[in-house]
């Protein structure tokens, strides 16, 4: 029997011989030592091997239990369905333990001779840290014997001795006597701390030799502390079997009923997942008192290692934390909870590209586990689960209408001269400026939220109209006014401005489409000598001031809901709502209802006056809001049109992206990929496209997408495996994809 190994590669899994003389059942999930190009690499194992194990490397040791066997089948499910390597996959779920620092031990088998190699070992058993490529040699030929040892960890103490050498002062003396009393210090500035002296005057105890530094075995790490809270308990009955959704209300009100959920499910292991660090720092403080672990990408390695191992061995059954607490080892899982199921933030950009809420899905149905979805608003394909929608809160929207709204004078000209004036109203309308002007004269706080970075998306000539391009890709140059450069937000690319039009030689320039610098600007024009801020992923002034409590206005993007919410928040306006709809992609108004209920909770405590200025104030969306509807009802409309068009939930979507350098290349290589579906059997309504992507050429690169639709997974797979085949351009198949443009 050989072991199917997966290893934190971009490739499938490998076969490998059990190791020497190895007796036992097949050590699933647990992680192993295996020989890799050369020197070694940490695996974990993953099932039954096929290929002959004459031909294979043996593993070299198995290590301990890492990965449940439940999280081991729904990756492989996952990779049967979208063809990504095991590998991958793995390195995206198992956050921790890939690279253990082992102790590493060699000796020659009885009775070899390792001359040949220029290399003598003594008979018993030796640390190594000599060529491992000499070494994989050597093992190859079934020479060596290896063994691995976890090391103990240690830190750096201090203790007093009874006598040193030279005469102390009395400061030194009196720091001597203090590490008498207290036998161990862990630093020098604790030292000098409790015995009041600065760390000069410990430090010359040391160099007399009245005290010695030693190592000890180390403590646990320092983990996230608890929060106490007395969080009351919500009565109602308890789902039994799932998936069951939980959405509306306050968070206070939809924690309390998942704190008498969570505690009915304690001793069989809960799982709480949220999509980002301001959602999962919100959860830690109503739900941690629990008795839970935090795991998230802001932890070390030891903390994160400590904590699998915690949870591995069954002494911590609660843990709160973003996707990779997906791969926790529970022993038993009752109840996974996933907050913002609908969430893009689960998508992984890069890697296998997986959409986390999907194989969290798939594991609670290999453990047989409770899954519960709970949020601000239901997502589209949660809503064919039975749930509980709690009331919505009492809320403060005011919607100014732009397209009634056409008497807006100009005002003064922005800052570059040959730029035409701003009206008057845009991008901060009469009312927004109003209430900024309150917002001002009261010393509050407010959030004004901007579509993008930058001065604006585009600019245009006022003569003949033309845009500068990016020279890769297929989208207008942003102008960034600081830099008084134009840029592009896909490449990066960078040019100044044109003096005069290129296309007219006009010399007047009209800015399109605000950012965070021009709305910034606007407010600072408005109100001289009021803090505003900016905050996007290009500018991030400091915003300890506003976080403290003082009076402060904040222009940023879209990226600052992913932090807490400032505590005197008394405003919050989308500069531009219809932004967030511009999009050609079928959950586009999904999105833009979640972000409108997000805003109005961001903030604990109080409900700050939202102000959304759009060019359309009947959106159902801004409607289901302002109209005080239950928040899964804008939703269920959603659901009845993706019915009609045959779109999630009704189906599963796999987008094919087709890349080259050449644009006729892309189109012919899509159109062949269409063909070449139907002609094996796809049904037209299977195969969406092709059709450019929503930017057509990326770095270079133009882009056509094809979108693959069916009923089933088994369909899918069918349609996945017709397309394999040699193309004469770049292939990519993304499972799920958030950005359908169909």
């Amino acid at each position: 029997m050989s072991w199917l190994v997966a290893l934190p590669l971009p490739i499938p899994a490998l076969d490998f011989s059990p190791p020497h003389a190895f007796e036992g059942p097949l050590p699933l999930g647990h992680r192993v030592v295996v020989p890799w190009q050369g020197g070694i690499q940490i695996g974990i194992v993953v099932g039954e091997g096929q290929a002959h194990t004459h031909r294979l490397r043996e593993a070299i040791q198995v290590l301990d239990l890492w990965v449940h066997p439940a999280l081991i089948q729904a990756l492989k499910h996952h990779e049967h369905l979208s063809g990504t390597p095991l590998g991958l996959l793995f390195c995206d779920t198992i956050t921790s333990g890939w690279e253990p620092h082992l102790r590493h031990f060699v000796k020659p088998v009885e009775g070899v001779d390792l001359s040949p190699f220029e290399l003598q070992l003594p008979e018993e058993w030796t640390p190594y840290h000599g060529n491992s490529a000499l070494l994989d040699q050597i093992r190859e030929q079934g020479l060596l014997e290896e063994r691995f040892e976890f090391p103990e960890r240690t830190e750096l103490a201090y203790r007093g001795r009874l006598e040193g050498e030279g005469k102390l002062t009395p400061k030194q003396k009196q720091a001597w006597k203090t590490l008498l009393s207290i036998k161990e210090a862990p630093s020098l500035a604790e030292w000098a701390r409790q015995a009041e002296v600065s760390t000069s005057v410990v430090s010359g105890v040391l160099s007399r030799g009245w005290a010695e530094a030693f190592q000890r075995p180390a403590g646990p790490p320092e983990c996230i502390p608890v929060q106490e809270r007395n969080l009351k308990k919500a009565e109602w009955d308890l789902p039994e079997a799932g998936p069951f959704r939980l959405h509306g209300g306050h968070p206070i009100e939809r924690f309390q009923h998942l704190k008498t959920l969570m505690e009915a499910h304690l001793e069989t292991g809960v799982l709480y997942l949220t999509p980002d660090s301001y959602r999962l720092d919100r959860a830690w403080q109503a739900l941690s008192h629990l008795g839970a672990q935090c795991y998230s990408g802001s932890l070390n390695m030891l903390q994160r290692e400590h904590i699998w191992q915690q949870v591995r061995d069954g002494h911590c059954k609660l843990v709160i934390g973003t996707y990779g607490a997906l791969g926790l080892p529970f022993p038993s899982l009752g109840l996974i909870i996933i907050e913002e199921e609908g969430s893009d933030a689960y998508k992984l950009l890069s890697g296998s590209k997986m959409f986390i809420p999907d194989l969290a899905s798939q594991v609670a149905r290999e453990r047989q586990s409770l899954l519960v979805c709970s949020g601000s608003v239901p997502a589209v394909e949660s809503l064919l689960h039975e749930g509980k929608v709690l009331p919505a809160p009492k809320t403060r929207v005011h919607v100014v209408n732009y397209a009634e709204d056409s008497s807006q004078p100009e005002t003064g000209p922005l800052s570059m001269q040959h730029m035409k004036p701003a009206l008057e109203g845009y991008p901060l309308s009469q009312d927004l400026r109003k209430v900024l002007t309150q917002v001002a004269e009261r010393g509050r706080q407010a959030v004004l939220l901007a579509p993008r970075k930058g001065y604006s998306a585009l600019i245009r000539c006022r003569s003949c109209g033309y845009i500068p391009f990016c020279k890769h890709c297929d989208v207008p140059l942003k102008f960034h006014q600081v830099s008084r450069q134009m840029q592009c937000s896909q490449c990066g690319y960078r040019e100044p401005p044109p003096s005069t039009c290129p296309k007219c030689k006009g010399a007047i320039w009209q800015p399109k489409g605000p950012g965070t610098e021009w709305i910034a600007q606007e407010t600072r024009q408005l109100l001289p000598g009021f803090a505003v801020y900016r905050y996007d992923r290009d500018h991030q002034d400091d915003l300890h001031p506003i976080y403290e409590g003082h009076p402060g206005i904040v222009v940023a993007t879209q990226a600052l809901l992913q932090e807490k919410a400032p505590p005197e928040l008394a405003l919050l306006s989308l500069t531009l709502a219809d932004s967030w709809l511009g999009y050609s992609d079928f959950r586009t108004d999904e999105r833009y209802h979640k972000l409108l209920r997000q805003l109005l909770e961001w903030h604990p405590r109080r409900a700050p006056l939202l102000v959304v200025q759009t060019f359309q104030a009947q959106h159902p969306a801004l409607l289901s809001v302002t109209e005080h509807i239950p928040a899964d009802e804008f939703p269920f409309k959603d659901l009845s049109r993706r019915k009609a068009l045959l779109y999630p939930p009704y189906s599963l979507l796999a987008q094919v992206e087709v890349a080259a350098r050449d644009k006729a290349r892309s189109d012919t290589v899509a159109e062949e990929i269409q063909k070449h579906l139907l002609q094996k059997g796809a049904d037209p309504e299977e195969v969406l496209g092709p059709a450019p992507a929503p930017i057509g050429k990326v770095r270079g690169l133009f882009l056509n997408h094809l979108l693959l639709r069916a009923v089933s997974e088994q369909r899918l797979k069918v349609l996945l495996e017709l397309m394999d085949g040699r193309w004469k351009a770049r292939v990519r198949v993304e499972i799920n994809p958030r950005n359908a443009n169909f």
